[in-house]
């Protein structure tokens, strides 16, 4: 092929529209833990997917259970911010269940489609977790805790449950949750009953019912819904994140010699699975 014909071709190709394909799939948590969505795994695939030649939209397929409320804001506002700055549509897609943190990132998106059956919603705050205090002592391990404030701590895995701190953590869920009820009622305005309570009760949702109650825009794959819109020659271009940046060793499961370590990952991957067995999955 000649110099000319190849650039005839490349602006053949750069006229096709192009919307950039982004995805969150797993469970949303702050520390770099295989498989995990944080802000850091996946802020230079949300900052290349917005400089694209040709772009006409971004589309975010999310399929996950939820997870840490600070890093779905986060990737939701990093979204935002890019797509109000350059002015470029986001549709969001749900693929097996977009719940928890995961429906709070797919609300990055102006619309939202679902499959029929996919999970949506559970609109609410959860905190999962493990005592290890009587294992410690089985293994022969002494858990050691000094803090400077008496409620520096809050609900220690290697200690007995306290009372007071279980009050404590009610208090700061129902903040979270106030927080995530605004966010879904300014990104859903018009759309939704912004009086009706039971959307917010932690309940999920099929993906027809929640199109029924306005959580969701309709119905619809992303190849179809993106072909519809942009014409047949819309070209998808997947954007992966880039995990390589992770040291080795911190992206495979139990690699920790010390005790107390493996226990606290053992501990994640366990509310993870717990996470994704909450929807059958």
């Amino acid at each position: 092929m000649s110099l000319r014909d190849q650039l005839n071709l490349d602006r053949l190709w750069r006229r096709r529209p192009v919307v950039s394909v982004l995805r969150f799939e797993g469970v949303i948590m702050p520390r770099p833990r295989r498989g995990g969505l944080s802000l850091a795994s996946h802020a230079a695939a949300i900052e290349k997917a917005f400089r694209a030649p040709g772009l006409v939209a971004v589309a975010i397929v999310v399929n996950s259970p939820g997870g840490s409320p600070v890093q779905s804001a986060l990737l939701c506002r990093r979204i935002r911010q890019l797509a109000e700055e350059k002015r470029i549509p986001v549709i969001a897609f749900a693929e097996d269940v977009a719940a928890s943190g995961g429906y709070w990132l797919a609300l990055a998106g102006d619309e939202i489609f679902t499959e029929e059956t996919s999970l949506i919603g559970s609109i609410g705050v959860i905190s999962a977790g493990f005592g290890f205090y009587q294992l410690l002592g089985r293994l022969g391990v002494e858990r050691r805790l000094h803090t400077a404030g008496e409620r520096k701590s809050l609900l220690d895995p290697f200690m007995p449950e306290d009372p007071s701190d279980v009050a404590r953590l009610e208090t700061l869920q129902q903040d979270i949750h106030h927080a995530f009820k605004e966010h879904v009622r300014r990104r859903r305005a018009g759309k939704i009953d912004e009086a009706d309570d039971s959307l917010f009760s932690g309940d999920v949702l099929t993906g027809r019912m929640a199109m029924d109650r306005g959580l969701v825009d309709g119905i619809g794959k992303l190849r179809s819904v993106m072909r519809a819109r942009y014409g047949d020659k819309v070209r998808l271009r997947p954007i992966a994140a880039d995990r390589r940046r992770l040291p080795f060793l911190s992206r495979l499961p139990f690699v920790s010699r010390e005790p107390v370590s493996l226990i606290s990952e053992l501990a994640d991957w366990l509310e993870g699975r717990l996470l994704w067995a909450r929807f059958g999955l």
